[in-house]
């Protein structure tokens, strides 16, 4: 099926978020952030969220960082170049102390907070937001169609998941499109409580349990309202901002039931790189509607010396 693209490439803007320490991925993180380490041998995962907007026409995208944020702000500012008539950017925006904040930033809400002063000159209608450590190939044109279709304030992108996976995730039971209840990380006891109708293909393979992917998108001025106002004290999108809202606000669910995984720790890097050596993996590289962009390398070519090759 063919990528869909966002129409009015002004509607809508996005922010990356550059990770914390990621002590789960070391040594992989020993010198550089999450969202720096390499993939695929030729990419690095932040590679992933900036391509996927841009094969949905979203041209205009912040990526906050701060933890050995080096190799990431080197990566991007040598990758993402853009014609001079073009209004699309990737723009670094690093941690900073200010006259009135001079702490660092102390979750992922807080660092969409910290950027708002940064990103309220770009007019957008919505704001989406992306993790930096993420494997996946998403229509976000489709997921803001189902957004303005439920009339939805906040939508969270959601993926079906097994009993083994759920208590690593917040999971959410949804109506009717809306989110109704949440829990972060729940406990494998209470897991029966939050079963939900994934449809029959996932619940034929045990995916029966509706976890969130750390993806948003916000109306803008809610997103200003929150950050600043409602939940100017909140640090976190998953733990305190979405499960506050449900209540108050129309919270959609969209659910994605293509590949995805979260490059967490070393188990989920190795099986991520072992998953793409197949001749078509299920994060698929060789698609041409959906690229994967990344930094030319003027390399030499690859050289087989003392083996055979055979075709068949």
């Amino acid at each position: 099926m063919a990528i869909r693209t966002i129409t009015h490439s002004r509607e809508i803007l996005s922010v990356i978020l550059g990770g914390g320490a990621g002590s789960r991925l070391y040594p992989l993180t020993a010198t550089r952030s999450k969202p720096a380490v390499p993939i695929a041998g030729k990419y690095r995962l932040v590679d992933i969220p900036i391509s996927n907007c841009l094969n949905n026409g979203i041209g205009r995208m912040f990526v906050l960082t701060q933890f050995n944020s080096a190799s990431l702000n080197r990566h991007i500012k040598n990758t993402y170049h853009f014609s001079t008539f073009s209004k699309a950017f990737v723009d670094i925006l690093a941690a900073e102390q200010t006259p009135d904040n001079p702490a660092w930033y102390q979750g992922t809400a807080d660092a969409v907070r910290q950027g708002l002063r940064h990103i309220e000159p770009f007019e957008s209608d919505y704001i989406l937001i992306l993790s930096g450590d993420q494997l996946y190939q998403m229509d976000f044109a489709e997921m803001l169609e189902n957004h303005k279709k439920l009339g939805a304030d906040i939508s969270v992108a959601t993926i079906p998941v097994n009993e083994r996976d759920a208590p690593e995730f917040g999971i959410l039971k949804s109506g009717e499109g809306l989110i109704t209840s949440f829990v972060e990380k729940p406990k494998k006891d209470v897991l029966g409580e939050w079963v939900s109708d994934t449809g029959e293909e996932m619940k034929k393979v045990g995916r029966v349990y509706l976890a969130s992917m750390g993806i948003y998108i916000f109306n803008r001025k809610l997103l200003f309202d929150q950050l600043q106002h409602e939940f100017k004290d909140a640090t976190d999108f998953g733990k305190e901002i979405i499960p506050q809202s449900i209540h108050n606000y129309k919270v959609a669910s969209y659910q994605y039931d293509g590949y995805w995984t979260d490059i967490g720790n070393i188990h989920s890097f190795f099986e991520a790189n072992i998953d793409l050596t197949k001749d078509i993996p299920s994060f698929n590289l060789f698609d041409n509607e959906r690229i994967i962009y990344t930094r030319s390398r003027m390399l030499p070519p690859a050289k087989i010396s003392g083996t055979t090759l055979e075709k068949h």
